[in-house]
Parts: C-alpha cells; structure tokens; sequence
C-alpha cells in the first residue's frame, strides 16, 4: 500500500470561482475593476500572499497595499465554499483508494484554516490522515519541506504525490517523489512541458494508475 499525497485546488477541488469572488470583493472595496476567472487561474498555485502580489501587479498597485489587500482576501476567503465545486469522481476515487489500504494526506499552498474548511463542507475531512496547508510551516510548496511533513507523519510506505499545476510538479522533482498530474488543473504549462510520472484527467482513473505505480 502507498501513502499518497493529494493538492487540494485544482486537483481534489475547483475553488478557482471562489477564490476570483475574494479578489473581486477586495478590489470592489477599492473602487477598481473587477478580474475574470482567467487571469484568476493565472495567478493561483503559489499561496495567498503571491496571489495578491499577482493581484497588485495586474492592477498596477503599490507594494504599501500588499497587507491591507492581504487581510480583505482573507476574510472573504477563510469561509469561501459557495462557488467551489469537487471535480467528478474525486469522492469515489478517494473511497477506493482509502478502501484499498492506501493512506492519503492533503499538502497544499491554501491556508489551513480555509483548507479544513472547504474540507468539511464537502465531507471530504475523513479521508485524510494529515493536512498541512500553505501557513502550517515556514515554507510553502514548492520548497519540499511541507510534502515531506505529511509523507513523515503517514508512515514509512511508498510515496505518491498527485497535483495539477507547475508548483506541484516542481515540489514533486523536488522531493524526489513519483508525481501524477492531473491535466484539468491550473497549470500554466503545457502538459508536456510539466516533469511528472503518469497525467490522467479523470479521477475514475485514478485507483488504476496508483496500481501502475505500485507494480
């Protein structure tokens, strides 16, 4: 059995919508235009603070804006679950793989209090051992520090990671783990272009390909 290690936006879950209805709150406060769910997709995968930061750039922003901005985001996006949707057949694949033995965690650059709740509103908490999210360490992915945290604390099994996005596969190269993209995600790469194992853009393929890594 493996302990496998999933990214939560745009691979378990499209919080894209949620995340764009955060931004646009911050930026109606203020007065200015509001962003499209495109350039919301562009500036996600590196955790709340870049975002904003991508945010500022796009709008031609001071950097004196940065914490201000920050703190709107986040109480709009501590309790943002409305617009967000769990990709099909993520519930069934995770019930198949945790009925197989596997272990599964959560390593994500979402702040864990956000992360714990977008969790618990879709009945998605109980198929994790260990979730460790974009503020529960000092560093955030693609530094290797949080993947290792969850596979540490999960046991001595061989390792999975499974994300979407070039901060996924970076963190996976750089933990030296066997990374499965999934191709409906946020990356801003073509496919070929990311390093990683297997792609699949179905979760009802995921139990076989974590077999295929196992063989």
């Amino acid at each position: 059995m493996a302990c496998i290690v999933f990214d939560l936006d745009g691979t378990l879950i499209d919080s894209a919508p949620d995340i764009r209805a955060c931004a646009n709150a911050v930026l109606a406060d203020m007065g200015l235009k509001t962003i499209d769910l495109a350039q919301t997709h562009s500036f996600i995968g590196s955790g709340t603070a870049v975002f904003i930061e991508r945010l500022r750039a796009a709008k031609n922003l001071p950097d004196n804006l940065q914490n201000p901005m920050l703190a709107t985001f986040m109480v709009h996006y501590e309790t943002a679950v409305a617009l967000t949707q769990i990709y099909p057949n993520v519930v069934e694949a995770l019930t198949a793989l945790q009925a197989a033995g596997h272990r599964l965690g959560i390593c994500t650059n979402k702040p864990i209090q956000p992360t714990r709740k977008v969790l618990s509103h879709f009945g998605l908490d109980g198929f994790f051992e260990v979730v460790v999210g974009g503020d529960s360490l000092t560093v955030r992915k693609p530094d290797p520090a949080p993947l290792h945290a969850v596979f540490d604390a999960m046991g001595d099994s061989p390792q999975i990671y499974v994300g979407d996005s070039d901060v996924d596969a970076q963190t996976a190269q750089a933990a030296q783990v066997p990374f499965a993209l999934f191709t409906m995600g946020y990356h801003h790469q073509p496919i070929a272009a990311l390093p990683h194992d297997r792609s699949f853009d179905d979760h009802a393929e995921l139990p076989d390909l974590i077999t295929a890594f196992l063989r």
